[in-house]
């Protein structure tokens, strides 16, 4: 891959875009990193039950997720297109949507809580914790629906800084009450794990408040005002844009979190310290996640942007662009991975045995990221592109059953355990890679009308 071929007005304005959207993506993951490292305070079996509730979580905001992707690729093309006043009519309607959504999931979560939990394999040990933390997070969440979904929709128009800045004062607010609420500082509650929850929870709080002030200028791409002004209402045609583009997205994202929650169960059923590692692991996956997600973000805009203009060899040589720096961005990780698996597992664990776990862990994780980062560069660029059908499809191959598939056959047919059930990770992660990258080369998406 050399850099002469690429450019450099292309890496310029890429750069410029992805670095507000990496940096956001990644301070939400640094977040989870840090909830984790305040929670082992308590206990690997804190740590363990707070792991217990990520599967449930996604598959609960499995239907925003969707729509998110939906939001962001409409308000690009539209604006690709310059149409303000149809990207606006799709945006009212998108809000109106998860707002009566986020209720009615919130309200379902809380209720089953306690045979989700158990169903996602808890032990004595763990449950009622695990139970404790989920209802507080679930009944939350239509602050993190709200703020994610206008975030998605500013990332469509380009506004990626203000969707950064958003989310590091959340993350900040969640970083600073887990350190007044967990251990009980200036006059707080020791609350553990339940102050962990209130955290997150007041974190995201903020973050809608935010995200909501943000569209409330009327020069915005997407503006309230601008909605308001010139009475726009939710339309039926609008919503059947969303759920055109959202529909794959959404069953992709519900059996992929079969698969994940499939990979959890066989985590936790190796055991509380093995489940305590695998947390952090997956903490620290999340991290390199962030950086793809973010390079993932701006291909969604800049190919939005390029294929309502009618470039679609534009469209192309932005996603190439994103794809390079992606690729540059996971070897750093992968050194940094190698050399540091030690001390970052002895941050969060005094037993031997958990450390020892965890850096088998972290030395899998070096080939994950690699394969991870380019995998969701180009998923993103089809998605953008509104290919969501194949990229539901491969998902779905991917995750539900080549990682359960590959992390039964390896933890338990061939009895490597913990670190058998990463390899599974590994099988996933190069599935989708190759799926994703032949369908960006044949170029077919850009062909795509939503």
């Amino acid at each position: 891959m050399k850099l002469f071929q690429y450019n450099k007005d292309d890496v310029k304005k890429t750069l410029d875009m992805a670095w507000p959207a990496i940096l956001e993506s990644f301070f939400a993951a640094f977040a989870g990193l840090v909830d984790s490292l305040m929670v082992s305070s308590m206990g690997s079996y804190a740590v363990a039950a707070v792991g217990l509730t990520t599967q449930p979580k996604f598959v609960g905001l499995s239907l925003f997720i969707a729509a998110n992707v939906s939001i962001s690729a409409l308000v690009a093309r539209r604006k690709g297109q310059g149409k303000r006043e149809e990207a606006n009519q799709i945006f009212s309607t998108f809000l109106v949507f998860i707002v009566v959504m986020a209720i009615a999931v919130s309200v379902l979560m809380v209720a089953l809580a306690d045979p989700i939990i158990r169903l996602c394999g808890s032990e004595e040990l763990t449950h009622d914790s695990a139970v404790l933390y989920f209802r507080i997070i679930m009944g939350g969440m239509i602050f993190n629906c709200v703020q994610m979904g206008i975030n998605s929709a500013q990332r469509g128009a380009g506004n990626t800084r203000i969707t950064m800045r958003t989310n590091l004062v959340s993350n900040t607010v969640n970083i600073l009450f887990n350190y007044l609420l967990i251990g009980g500082h200036f006059g707080f509650p020791a609350l553990g794990i339940r102050g962990a929850a209130l955290a997150t929870v007041l974190g995201t709080v903020v973050s809608s408040v935010m995200s909501v002030m943000s569209v409330w200028k009327d020069d915005n791409f997407v503006s309230i005002p601008y909605i308001i002004k010139e009475r726009i209402r939710p339309a039926m045609e609008a919503l059947k844009n969303i759920i055109k583009v959202g529909y794959s997205v959404f069953a992709e994202q519900i059996l992929m979190r079969i698969g994940f929650m499939l990979t959890a169960i066989m985590a936790a059923n190796q055991g509380t310290a093995a489940m305590a590692a695998h947390q952090v692991g997956m903490n620290i996956m999340g991290l390199s996640f962030s950086f793809g997600d973010g390079l993932q973000a701006t291909a969604v805009a800049l190919i939005g942007f390029s294929l309502g203009a009618k470039e679609p060899e534009r469209a192309r040589q932005y996603g190439k662009t994103c794809r390079m720096i992606g690729t540059v961005i996971s070897v750093a990780l992968a050194v940094i991975y190698f050399f540091g698996a030690r001390a970052l597992m002895e941050l969060f664990f005094v037993e031997e045995e958990i450390v020892e776990i965890g850096i088998d862990i972290m030395h899998i994780i070096i080939f994950v990221v690699i394969l991870q980062i380019a995998q969701v560069i180009y998923m993103g660029c089809l998605r953008g592109a509104g290919d969501t059908l194949y990229t539901a499809i491969a998902s779905t191959i991917s995750v539900t059953l080549v990682r359960t598939l590959g992390s039964y056959f390896f933890g338990y047919v061939l009895n490597l355990g913990i670190a058998g059930i990463w390899v599974g990770v590994i099988a996933d992660q190069l599935s989708r890679f190759l799926f994703a990258s032949i369908r960006f080369r044949r170029g077919k998406w850009t062909e795509i009308r939503i």
